[in-house]
This record gives C-alpha cells, structure tokens and sequence, in this order.
C-alpha cells in the first residue's frame, strides 16, 4: 500500500489530503503558501504545519508519503516551483510534483475530461480544456493588473463604491463598516491606508462585504453582482476559445468567493447560462485539493 499526499497552495490557506490508493486518510491546514504575496519563510511555514498536521491525524509519517503532488499559484516559475519542491522534500519522502493551482482544480472538478473551471479566491482566473485536449486560460495576471472578481478585487471595489457615493455627499453603511475592519477613526485614514504601499490586504475586507450584503446594504450587493459577472466574463473568454460548437460545456466554479457567497454563485450561473443555455454548470463549489491527491496517485501509477 502506498500513501499520497495532495495540497492546494493557496493565497489564504493551505490544505493538505493524506490517502492510500482508494482513500482518504487525513487532512490538514493552515495560512497562505503563495510564495509571492507573503515571502519564503511564511510559505514554509505553512506546508510545513498543513503536511504534519494530516500526518498526524492519518497516523502516517511523513517519510512514508511516496508520491506529493501540490497546486500553487505562480508555479509555473521555476524559481517558485524550485523552491516549493525543496520545502516540500525536506519534509516528506517521495517524489515532489509542482503543478499550476489551475491543473488540480480541473483535476477535481472534471477529471481528465473537458470542462471550464473558474477559480475565485485571493486572485481569480479561469481555465479550461476541450476534447482535443487543448487548454486555455483567461484572468489571473496578478492583483494589480488582473485578477476580476477576487477577494482582493471585492475589497478594492468596495472602497471605490463607497468613495464614489461619499463623493455624492451619501453616508453609505458599508464605508463605516470598512473602516472599522481596518481600525481607522478618520475617513482621511482611509484614503492613506487605500494608498499604501505595499499595497493593503483588499482580500481581508471581502468577508466585511459579504456581511453588508447579507444585511441588504444595496452598494455591497452592487459589488458582489459585479463579481460574479466578471468571474463570468472569465468564464465565456476560455469557452469561445476552446468550444467552438459550444453546446453542453461543463462549467465549475472553486475558490472561497463562490464557497462563501451564493450571490456570486447564483450570479455567474445566470450570466453564463444568458449566453450559453445549454452548458452543464455545476452549483456546487468544487474543492481543488482532491485534484491534487488524484494526481499524486495518478503519477505514481505511471
């Protein structure tokens, strides 16, 4: 019997499945392995504590994992892929394989079959694969220039609608509530803090978002029904350029925007579904780290 691991490396959180050919053993998590946004140390540290702690509850050692496959964001640098593979092997046995966090997404929702994913966490993109076995992507160039419908980009916006009816002389709810997550007396504070450099954690603020939302504030929703029109955007990019006779495309969705607010969920359904009636969009929210441990067995199988 051979033991698997599986992690999905994410900008917020870090999760880790153990199993053996058929099953799952353990699991595990902690914060932020995105190499980029929180340094080399943090990201360690995060794998590090995500691998013992699935470890332990699998009863297993560390040593004893013979195939680890985790998806991260930036792995297709070598210089991030490089150094996660060490992390990752000074802590268990086996080989290390480092893939896109994109590939275990796919790998979950729709195996080796086709289909269009649409991630929406921290940073967001899309991705997909045809029959032909043809792939393309849409999104995900990073925060500043990209990322459509993130946490990051759902707190950043908020600030701009608030600011934009403070600018109306309006007293909108959810700029009170903003700067109350971020501890600020002074809408004067606001604006530095919006503006600093390095650049404010906007992804911290979604769940302030979702809240106001939930509590019918009308520029929180504004926000959320932008976000999932722009994950659906990202979706009908990667969908023209792979499916030319589109049909029953299967759509699925992942990431913490969709798992935390049926809004955004019900949203992009809609919007794709407005163009494409007849694509098979999954409602549940897919979880990428059982793509990762499928394709550590898969590897190892090989």
């Amino acid at each position: 019997m051979g033991f698997f691991l599986g992690i999905d490396g994410g900008g917020t959180n870090t999760s880790c499945l153990i199993g053996d050919e058929n099953s799952v053993l353990g699991s595990g998590s902690a914060g932020p392995t995105n190499v980029v946004r929180v340094g080399e140390q943090i990201a360690s540290e995060s794998l590090e504590a995500a691998i013992r702690q699935a470890c332990a509850v699998a009863k297993v050692v560390p040593a004893q994992i013979d195939r680890t496959c985790i998806g991260a964001s930036g792995a297709g640098r070598p210089e991030i892929s490089t150094l996660i593979s060490s992390v990752i092997s000074r802590i268990v046995g086996g080989t290390v394989d480092v893939v896109a966090d994109t590939v275990i997404a796919l790998e979950a929702a729709f195996g080796s079959g086709p289909g269009v994913i649409v991630i929406a966490g921290t940073g967001s993109i899309a991705y997909g694969r045809n029959i032909k076995g043809q792939t393309a992507r849409a999104g995900g160039w990073g925060h500043a220039i990209s990322d459509e419908g993130s946490g990051h980009w759902i707190g950043r916006a908020a600030i701009s609608a608030a600011l934009n009816a403070y600018d109306e002389q309006q007293q909108p709810p959810l700029l009170n509530r903003i700067m109350q997550s971020w501890k600020l007396d002074t809408f004067g504070e606001l604006v530095v803090r919006a503006n600093a450099s390095p650049t404010p954690d906007f992804a911290a603020l979604a769940p302030v978002v979702r809240a106001a939302a939930d509590s019918g504030d009308s520029l929180a929703r504004d926000v959320l029904n932008q976000t999932g029109t722009r994950l659906a955007a990202l979706c009908k990019i990667v969908i023209r350029r792979l499916f030319s006779d589109a049909g029953a495309v299967p759509v699925a969705m992942s990431g913490g925007v969709f798992r935390n607010s049926p809004l955004v969920c019900q949203v992009f359904y809609n919007n794709v579904r407005s163009e494409y009636p007849d694509a098979i969009v999954n409602l549940g929210v897919i979880d990428p780290v059982r793509g990762a441990l499928e394709l550590a067995r898969k590897s190892a199988a090989h």
